[in-house]
């Protein structure tokens, strides 16, 4: 997703430094006119913002505090945008140790996957400063369709979690209501066409109906990600101190479905594993 995310910035015009810990995955972007850093350290020296976009907190904190790190840079004035789905807690951390080197840190993950991060039509979600927010508006307008501030640090990874929860159960609905369909003998496509023809059709729906047509699961929102994000989740209710039934429910099939080896599909493999402990 970030390298799409990175794609429509170059295609809307601006000047677009790059840097991965693996260099191979930004040759694409490179091509199109990107500038390759060395190390997250010249990156943020050259740009008055930086986006980060990684699959967890120790990544971040990895990228932030190595030798060569963003935090190594000279920050005073420059906003770091950190759009990784991690803990409340982990973003105001992260923001302390880039606002004790003089940056400005804003948490801004989007809902969306990778169709709506191509076309352009995240929501994106923002703790951190207001001003801040607003100096990074042009590029919010040209990655989302909506940017929502939510308050001070921390703020907009909360809001993530609460939208994953929702995309987990959902999810995890949609395949148990094919599994009991299918048990009582319904014809798959049938109840597909139900589904979308009822009050309960949404585009997460549409986008997935082939793969559940198929049962073939090509990754836009990898399994893995969605059970590491139920983990933060439940976390999160324990230190709020609220009872989550179906969040608890739905990070014991997601987490038994990466361990059952469907880490890397699409979430909507959640069904598969639903499948599998029906022995079907």
């Amino acid at each position: 997703m970030g390298e799409l995310m990175a794609m429509n910035l170059l295609k809307a015009g601006y000047s677009i430094h790059v840097y991965n810990r693996t260099v191979e995955k930004t040759a694409s972007l490179v091509k199109e006119g990107a500038i390759r850093e060395s190390s997250a350290k010249e990156l943020v020296e050259r740009c008055d913002v930086s986006f980060i976009m990684l699959s967890d907190a120790s990544a971040v904190k990895d990228v932030l505090t190595k030798e060569d790190g963003v935090l190594a840079g000279l920050l005073p004035g420059k906003v770091i945008v950190d759009m990784s789905t991690i803990s409340p807690e982990g973003s105001r951390s992260f923001a302390q140790l880039v606002t004790e080197r003089g940056g400005i840190y804003l948490d801004a993950p989007v809902s969306g996957s990778v169709g709506p991060a191509k076309a352009g039509q995240l929501v994106i979600l923002v703790g951190g400063e207001e001003s801040a927010k607003e100096a990074c508006q042009p590029y919010f307008d040209v990655l989302g369709k909506e940017t929502i501030h939510f308050g001070k640090n921390g703020k907009g990874s909360a809001a993530k979690l609460s939208i994953n929860l929702l995309l987990a159960i959902v999810g995890q609905g949609v395949g148990e209501t094919l599994l009991l369909a299918e048990k009582a003998g319904l014809e798959r496509g049938k109840v597909l066409e139900m589904i979308s023809q009822s009050a309960m059709a949404t585009p997460l729906f549409a986008g997935k109906r082939e793969m559940y047509e198929k049962e073939e699961f090509p990754a836009a929102f990898m399994l893995k990600l969605m059970a590491k994000d139920l983990g933060l989740i439940n976390e999160q209710a324990h230190r709020l101190d609220v009872s989550l039934p179906l969040a608890e429910a739905a990070k014991d099939t997601y987490m038994s479905a990466r361990d059952s080896g469907e880490g890397d599909s699409d979430m909507a493999a959640v069904f598969v594993e639903l499948k599998r402990k029906n022995n079907r």
